[in-house]
């Protein structure tokens, strides 16, 4: 009897296209993941330790960040000529088990996958004011047409509810001022040099910079500066919802994140993903008044145009050997 054999990427491709997926975003960069490959199976764990226990406590935002690793992955052995069998929650026992994945050669990859695995390394996250993204009649329903086979809906707002927008992130700004939980979790995360994990002091606004962004989460001062002075910002601003609320959900909630980031980094435009105001009830009850009233909105993305030729700092990552082994 022929046994059929195992396919599998090279430990050069693998390699490869694990290094490129680390650069997949994760809230304040915490990088909340463990990947196991386990014979010809490809296994993503959560990491509980890197829970933010104050910001996240039910691990919402913990396993969308694992979702965009998650999409990143596969679309970086994608562009590799492998296609990605994805089983999500496969161990009802172990919920830290998001996925398992198997591996098929793959002789023709679409063109937009191949452009979205080279955007990797391009990606970041722009905190800074932008100016209205170009072309966005366009590229709005091709993110709509991306967001879907993850079953989550994206909705753009219009400017005229930014001011309400403007009034939740005060709001949450005010009500996490006094946490000092929060604000020790925050300040661990964010403003140290060196880290390889976190968010560096370059990819922090100053007080200055943070004052001309609205709908910005309130981080630690950065070293004072006033990049774009002269930029009113006009960034889009979109919502991800989905119809249910369970960590399914928020698994596809990363992919479809994911996703919109590559497309828009492809399509040259700045991205920032907020998940401030959904980290509070009033903020999820706004967004769904503005959305869909039956849906759970889980965050929202500005996306604008940033000034050309403007250099950015590539945010930290761990080493491969401290998120990924082999049984």
């Amino acid at each position: 009897m022929n046994v059929p054999s195992v396919a599998i990427p090279d430990r050069h491709t693998l390699l490869e296209a694990m290094r490129r997926a680390s650069r997949a975003p994760s809230v304040h960069n915490t990088q909340p993941w463990r990947w196991v490959l386990d014979g010809d199976v490809l296994n993503l764990y959560a990491d509980t330790d890197r829970l933010l226990t104050a910001a996240d406590p039910l691990g919402r935002q913990l396993i969308i960040s694992c979702g965009a690793i998650l999409h990143h992955v596969r679309t970086a052995f994608g562009a590799r000529g492998w296609h990605t069998d994805t089983l999500r929650m496969p161990t009802p026992s172990d919920p830290t088990h998001l996925a398992e994945i198997r591996f098929r050669p793959w002789d023709s990859p679409p063109a937009g996958l191949i452009s979205r695995a080279a955007a990797m390394t391009e990606r970041h996250t722009d905190r800074l004011p932008m100016n209205p993204p170009e072309d966005w009649e366009a590229l709005l329903p091709h993110l709509r047409m991306l967001t879907s086979p993850h079953y989550v809906e994206l909705d753009a707002l219009t400017d005229d509810l930014r001011p309400r927008l403007a009034a939740a992130t005060e709001q949450a700004t005010a009500l996490r001022h006094h946490d000092m939980m929060y604000q020790a979790e925050i300040g661990w995360w964010a403003g140290h040099s060196g880290a390889p994990e976190g968010i560096p002091p370059t990819a922090l606004p100053s007080d200055a910079e943070a004052a001309q962004v609205s709908l910005g989460r309130r981080f630690p001062s950065a070293p004072h500066s006033m990049r774009r002075a002269d930029t009113e910002d006009r960034a889009r601003v979109v919502v991800l919802s989905t119809e249910f609320d369970s960590p399914a959900d928020w698994l596809h909630t990363g992919e479809a994140l994911s996703a919109v980031l590559l497309e828009c980094t492809v399509a040259g435009q700045s991205t920032c993903a907020l998940t401030h105001i959904t980290e509070l009830p009033t903020g999820r009850h706004l967004l769904t008044s503005l959305t869909h009233p039956t849906y759970k909105p889980q965050l929202m993305i500005r996306i604008g145009k940033a000034p050309a030729d403007e250099p950015w700092q590539s945010t930290p990552r761990r080493l491969l050997s401290e998120f990924f082994t082999t049984r």
